[in-house]
């Protein structure tokens, strides 16, 4: 993880103790870069998975801001998403709920077809 420059205390499948249900990555994380991070700007995943805007579908945003580092493609990155604290937070909540959890590949089909 840290190879790629993200804090290692990010991962694991553990909520954090303060997390409250529904929250924006930003939120979760207390994130110092919502000016210049492009999760909060996009709005064509707003609405999933309760989130605002990509809040709660950061892991398929390019170039997200994650510990502080721009990450690269969701490809690139999907070995970290997968691991992150989040990432299965968000999975857990939304694998309660009658819409269920969206796959990645939803996500990406929607990115690609509003472009």
């Amino acid at each position: 993880m840290e190879q790629y420059g993200l804090n290692p205390e990010m991962f694991g499948h553990a909520k954090r103790p303060d997390a409250t249900p529904n929250q924006n990555c930003w939120e979760f994380f207390n994130c110092k870069d919502i000016p210049t991070c492009p999760v909060p700007k996009e709005t064509r995943l707003n609405g999933i998975h309760s989130g605002k805007n990509a809040g709660r579908a950061c892991w398929v945003v390019a170039g997200t801001l994650c510990g502080g580092n721009k990450q690269g493609s969701h490809i690139d990155k999907e070995h970290g998403c997968l691991q992150c604290k989040f990432y299965n937070t968000v999975k857990e909540e939304e694998f309660e709920k009658p819409e269920g959890f969206r796959l990645s590949m939803s996500l990406v089909q929607i990115l690609k077809s509003n472009k």
